[in-house]
């Protein structure tokens, strides 16, 4: 294992479950944003995201965002 692992493996191993959480989460975003290819919308995206941002009930999330990410990281440590 080289150093770099070695220590983050150290610095993970005294953290409380709060701050590995939270750490957690942002290698998620990092490797999950930067790996992701680039697309541009096609029609029915675009129509999907007018109706949304005109607020129709119909488009709207039934979960706040925060509770969406709690939710996944809660199930991926099951």
């Amino acid at each position: 294992m080289g150093e770099a692992k070695g220590r983050i493996i150290d610095a993970v191993t005294i953290m409380n479950e709060d701050d590995t959480a939270k750490v957690w989460k942002r290698i998620q975003a990092a490797f999950t944003l930067s790996n992701a290819p680039a697309a541009e919308p096609d029609e029915e995206e675009l129509d999907a995201l007018k109706v949304y941002h005109n607020g129709d009930p119909e488009c709207q999330p039934f979960v706040s965002q925060e509770e969406l990410l709690n939710s996944l990281i809660y199930n991926m440590h099951k």
